[in-house]
């Protein structure tokens, strides 16, 4: 038998260009950052908000949802639902009663649209994480990956969907802004991540009795474009502060560039050698 050279090396370099291409697959973020767009988000300011829950009837009323009836009490969390991708709840902290909005956080690097096998799950370059239905294919895997719990699947629906903050994305492209925001006006802002971290530095500057020095979310999870201030640490008003600086995606990217070296170029090596080394005799056939 002889090496055919020419069929070896076009199958290996086949394969290497497909290792080459998954391996040059940046994040949104690095997307964002090459196209000079910044993400949009929000700034949650805790010492303002008066649980008066405008921003929760206005999410419901704008996506067709029923208007929220439980109101927040001490020691009930309430979480984002299926007809519900907002939600106000009361805090016993350190410093007395504190109210505090809980949604998407809209994370830089999201776990859950890397998660997501379809690309169903997908970080936009204005910033919001949105959900397309048409590209699910119902894994939930993004429900299980997001360290913030927050997509829910409706299994009650006979077409079954996904359901998360989306930060009035079709709102954000038609240059206006999501009505949670517009609705609030006082302890919710809307505006570039850029400006929110800096208005939530010059705040913390200007009031250091009034705040923690920190902001939930400017490094949480890789960056998230939901911010928070507050008064008392952030763990007594049910943020994860569990959750790492680093991105999730960030956390398994060298893994998960491993598995095409794997996967992808040894079988490929693999075929390269047997089509160069098969027999080009004509196959035996049995007689009759």
């Amino acid at each position: 038998m002889s090496i055919n050279r020419r069929n070896f090396f076009k199958t290996v370099g086949v394969a290497g260009l497909t290792l080459t291409g998954l391996e040059s697959l940046g994040s949104p973020a690095e997307a964002a950052r090459e196209n000079d767009t910044e993400f949009y988000g929000f700034l949650y300011d805790s010492t303002i908000c008066i649980g008066c829950r405008a921003c929760e009837k206005a999410c419901a009323k704008a996506h067709g949802f029923p208007e929220p009836e439980d109101d927040a009490e001490v020691g009930v969390v309430r979480k984002t639902s299926i007809t519900q991708r907002s939600v106000i709840n009361k805090y016993e902290t350190s410093q007395g009663e504190m109210l505090v909005r809980h949604a998407c956080m809209h994370c830089n690097e999201p776990a859950c649209a890397s998660a997501c096998l379809t690309q169903a799950m997908y970080k936009t370059k204005e910033g919001p994480v949105i959900w397309r239905a048409d590209k699910c294919m119902g894994c939930r895997y993004c429900m299980i990956s997001c360290p913030f719990d927050v997509p829910k699947f409706d299994f009650q629906s006979s077409n079954p969907i996904i359901q998360k903050c989306d930060m009035c994305f079709d709102r954000v492209q038609n240059g206006e802004i999501p009505v949670c925001a517009e609705t609030c006006g006082d302890a919710l802002f809307f505006g570039t991540r850029r400006e929110l971290i800096a208005e939530a530095h010059r705040r913390i500057s200007e009031s250091p009795d009034s705040y923690i020095p920190q902001i939930f979310g400017e490094k949480t999870a890789g960056g998230t474009s939901s911010l928070y201030l507050s008064p008392v640490p952030f763990d007594e008003v049910g943020l994860n502060t569990k959750v790492s600086n680093e991105s999730y995606p960030a956390k398994t990217k060298g893994f998960l560039y491993s598995v095409p070296s794997v996967f992808i170029l040894l079988p490929s090596l693999l075929l390269g050698m047997h089509e160069a080394t098969k027999s080009k005799q004509p196959k035996n056939h049995e007689n009759d």
